[in-house]
């Protein structure tokens, strides 16, 4: 008896990050009758899960109540609620696991390889797409995305080369510029307004430049204009501030702070964990326990000595200073520079490789349930691409392992 052959549904991935990867494996781990190409314009794959983490891979973070999890979201937090209840931390982390990659939880939520290298991530990724018969392209700019009156997709290159399938998943990242949306915006859909997300602040304060490389591990920045609040680790550079605080006031802040042209005033309070009143009483107390001691020389723990030195000079505390006359004025002046600081913020900085994107294919054209276009059948969308953005801890990660897996099983159905 002969038997009908079926012919293997063609399925090609845009874009060779971590989305992309997770939607080809999973679709050809869940059917033997699809035929899966990622194609990648530059000449390798993953090439943010490389840098991301410091060369480490912040994978994902540990939380697991997956309503708290989509809380991290900026933008997109309703919309991935439902995904993360079907794929989210416990699994990624059972995936890679099964894959034979632990990870582990840091103090603040993060999670890495216990290798501490991203390579490790990478080879992962690629072995599973290798074994599950995934074709790899780099070097592949596809210029033009159509949808003939036939049905499926005929995809062409810069070089003119053109290219057919039956479903298509653009996981290209996020846009860096309204050229980025092109294949999306030819194919019916809508662009969210874009910019960028996860940056330091510029600040022009010379004294702050001077004590790059110094770190407080905990401080609460503010912007008040933006009615902004964050509390966490800070980081002085050579062109002001950084650090998972300040990236994540960005986030939250990346359209009203591009508003303005990112000039604005970041207030710091350098001793969250005092008020005012037990700072007030412990320069008192010096006055009376430490009299000759210079202000300048006795920091409030936990704030390095650089740092403290530079604010005591700033509130116009001079180096001669010692604790029996400090008067009342300057004490006033000093704690009111420890507690609200203000810095001029006149810019911002983009690591170019770790960029990440506010704004997007809009979601309310996507069916989440299986990451389909709602305007073209057999359009998928996973990852950055998509109006979401997470702060800085593993989120951007996450929301692309959840959206390439659930994609890629919608796609082998």
């Amino acid at each position: 008896m002969l038997r009908s052959i079926v012919p293997k549904r063609r399925v090609i991935v845009i874009g060779g990050g971590a989305a992309g990867f997770f939607a080809a494996i999973a679709c050809a781990e869940s059917s033997p009758n699809v035929e899966v190409t990622i194609l990648e314009k530059t000449d390798r794959f993953l090439g943010k899960v490389r840098i991301s983490g410091g060369g480490r891979c912040n994978v994902t973070n540990g939380q697991l109540d997956t309503s708290v999890l989509s809380e991290n979201y900026p933008r997109g937090a309703r919309a991935l609620h439902s995904p993360y209840q079907v794929f989210a931390m416990e699994e990624t982390v059972a995936w890679f696991a099964a894959r034979g990659v632990k990870l582990k939880t840091e103090p603040d939520g993060r999670m890495f390889p216990t290798t501490d290298s991203s390579q490790t991530i990478i080879d992962c990724l690629t072995t599973a797409a290798e074994n599950t018969g995934v074709k790899l392209r780099t070097g592949v700019d596809i210029a033009r995305a159509e949808y003939p009156t036939e049905g499926g997709f005929r995809l062409t290159d810069v070089r003119g080369q053109i290219m057919a399938c039956d479903r298509l998943l653009l996981a290209t990242g996020g846009c860096r510029s309204a050229a980025g949306g092109s294949l999306p915006v030819s194919l019916g859909h809508s662009i969210e307004p874009l910019a960028p997300s996860l940056f330091s602040f510029h600040v022009d304060a010379e004294w702050v430049r001077e004590l790059s490389g110094v770190s407080v591990a905990s401080v609460e920045v503010s912007i008040a204009e933006a009615k902004l609040r964050e509390r966490g680790p800070i980081l002085l550079t050579h062109w002001g501030v950084s650090g998972p605080a300040i990236l994540r006031l960005s986030a939250w802040g990346a359209r009203s702070l591009q508003e303005v042209n990112y000039n604005f005033q970041l207030r710091v309070n350098w001793l969250p964990e005092m008020s005012v009143e037990q700072i007030e009483a412990v320069l008192r107390s010096r006055a009376a326990s430490n009299a000759a001691r210079f202000v300048i020389k006795e920091p409030i723990a936990p704030l390095p000595m650089r740092l403290w030195e530079k604010l005591v000079l700033t509130s116009g505390i001079a180096l001669d200073v010692r604790n029996s006359n400090l008067s009342g004025a300057a004490r006033h002046a000093l704690i009111q520079c420890l507690t609200r600081c203000e810095l001029p913020v006149t810019g911002k900085s983009l690591n170019k490789d770790e960029f990440v994107t506010c704004g997007g294919v809009r979601l309310q054209e996507v069916d989440f349930r299986t990451m389909e276009s709602r305007l073209r059948p057999g359009l998928y969308f996973a990852g950055e691409l998509l109006d979401i953005d997470g702060i800085t801890g593993g989120y951007n990660f996450q929301a692309a392992w959840t959206t390439g897996w659930i994609a890629g099983k919608a796609m082998a159905t």
